[in-house]
């Protein structure tokens, strides 16, 4: 149905289609609700590359207090102990939630769920689908309850490009649709749009999941929470060129496949847990054995041998098509990025700090990862955050009076990260320093104020920057190779644009000041 976007006034507006965003519009349900997605649902989503699963203490040797401690240790000092509650004590009932909305998961022979192990889980509790294709299984269920569903309305290929605000809360939002620039009237907004993969040259997210959300939040006013912790996945297929890597999920290390360089040693051997330490921890010893000169592989001969392509048929794909055949062969692999752990901060509804806006899945900080996401949490967390937050948005009454002034539909160019992707590689890798940190500030700054395509991506690196610049310690996924020890205090990163903005002029060589309207 062909829908003009005066007629959805009153109605929440989600925008992104991955699990996040098709949970919410579908648990707002009867409530008319406005999905808004920039491919056509199923087409484009972090989520569809998910080849991990969800993390939930099923097992009968297994508790929410054992996953409960496996993240905050995973988390490092930064998760909020009552959010990680919440999560792990609703995770079992939003498996049995998805499996009403038609998600196959692999059973056992007996009909039970089969659970996976995954590095710094203490317990057996990853649930999968279709092998490695976890994500891929779940936005198909999805989107085909969606589109069943006739309360929500779907604005497919449409892309928000500003929020709209009117005395502190929101009004709307500017989006490029098919036929060009409009403006979508509502009081109420939920960001769902994923992470930040795309600003860095090696990620195993789609390109295009350049922190938009964020950047819209950051417009609009909204406080980021610890921007500066990036998860790179230590396990990503080597190819020729850089952009979208094919991930080699952290299940094929579960199932007993090693680390090793071209001489066959096995480099991790000596590191406290080893091949299933935190992501961290194992991304940091391969980085830095691969910049000591070594090449390093992932091997699963002897650990799955034959049966790999049964137990990872996306992954043995994936490997083949690259010339490897895994089941005789090890695999090549590297870190790249994979999760932003910081976001929008929100409260337990999901709410973020302007009125009208709710964030729900990877680009919202809950408090759950912490310094450092414990394997398999971030699908979970979509899930059963998806609830609280549409329960929150049915609450808050629909404000009549939205929308009394006309608002100027000209269109900000679409986002481009390919100028600012060398200087996120360089800054805000897996070590960083200050001194890079810096330089990249100075870069960032001017870029984020100038209004051209790189503005959007600048905005979202220049408060990552400003974070990892004022973090003076390293914890999790932040690593300081000028301070490398951790601070004896675990302290969150809070700031707004503003914030990064002033930052950047108090820090800069220069007597130029950066405009602060955006």
């Amino acid at each position: 149905m062909s829908v003009e976007p005066h007629d959805l006034r009153g109605r929440p507006v989600v925008v992104g289609s991955g699990v996040a965003g098709l949970m919410t519009a579908l648990l707002l349900a009867p409530e008319p609700v406005v999905l808004l997605s920039r491919a056509w649902l199923g087409d484009f989503s972090s989520s569809i590359l998910a080849q991990g699963g969800l993390a939930a203490s099923l097992d009968a040797d297994d508790s929410p207090d054992l996953h409960h401690a496996d993240t905050l240790a995973a988390g490092d000092g930064l998760c909020d102990e009552t959010a990680v509650r919440r999560v792990v004590e609703a995770a079992p009932l939003a498996v049995e939630k998805l499996a009403r909305f038609g998600v196959a998961f692999d059973r056992s022979p007996n009909g039970t769920l089969r659970l996976g192990l995954e590095a710094a889980h203490s317990r057996r509790r990853i649930v999968h689908a279709a092998g490695d294709a976890t994500g891929r299984e779940l936005v198909r269920a999805l989107t085909a309850a969606v589109r069943a569903t006739p309360s929500i309305t779907m604005l497919e290929g449409w892309e928000a490009r500003r929020l709209l605000v009117e005395d502190g809360a929101i009004a709307g939002l500017l989006a490029a649709g098919p036929a060009g620039a409009a403006v979508l009237s509502a009081s109420r907004v939920v960001l769902a749009t994923g992470g930040v993969g795309g600003l860095f040259p090696d990620t195993t997210n789609p390109l295009g999941s350049c922190g938009q959300g964020l950047a819209l939040a950051a417009r609009a006013g909204a406080v980021l929470a610890d921007p500066e912790f990036v998860q790179f996945h230590p396990t990503a297929l080597v190819l020729a060129a850089g952009g979208s890597l094919p991930l080699v999920s952290e299940a094929v290390r579960g199932e007993g496949a090693l680390l090793i360089d071209e001489n066959g040693d096995r480099f991790l051997a000596a590191t406290p847990g080893r091949e299933l330490a935190p992501r961290d921890v194992v991304a940091r010893g391969v980085w830095r054995h691969r910049a000591a000169g070594h090449r390093t592989f992932l091997d699963a001969r002897q650990s799955l041998g034959a049966s790999f392509a049964t137990r990872f048929p996306t992954i043995d794909r994936l490997c083949r098509e690259a010339g490897i055949d895994p089941a005789t062969r090890p695999i090549p692999v590297r870190p790249a990025v994979h999760y932003h752990m910081g976001g929008i901060a929100v409260d337990a509804e999901g709410r973020s700090s302007v009125s009208g806006l709710w964030a729900c899945g990877e680009v919202a900080r809950t408090g759950l990862h912490g310094a450092n996401r414990l394997a398999s949490n971030s699908l979970i967390e979509a899930v059963v955050s998806a609830a609280w937050v549409a329960e929150s948005v049915a609450a808050a009454a629909p404000d009549p009076a939205v929308r009394t002034r006309p608002f100027p539909a000209t269109l900000p160019p679409a986002p481009d990260a390919s100028l600012v992707r060398s200087c996120a590689a360089q800054a805000l890798g897996i070590e960083r320093d200050g001194e890079t940190l810096h330089e990249a500030i100075a870069t960032l700054a001017p870029l984020a104020t100038g209004g051209g395509p790189a503005s959007d991506p600048a905005v979202v690196l220049l408060m990552m920057a400003v974070a990892a610049l004022r973090r003076e310690e390293s914890r999790g996924a932040h690593y300081r190779a000028d301070f490398p020890l951790q601070a004896e205090k675990a302290t969150p990163s809070l700031l707004t644009l503003d914030d990064a903005l002033a930052a950047a002029e108090t820090l800069s060589d220069t007597a130029m000041p950066f405009a602060r309207s955006a």
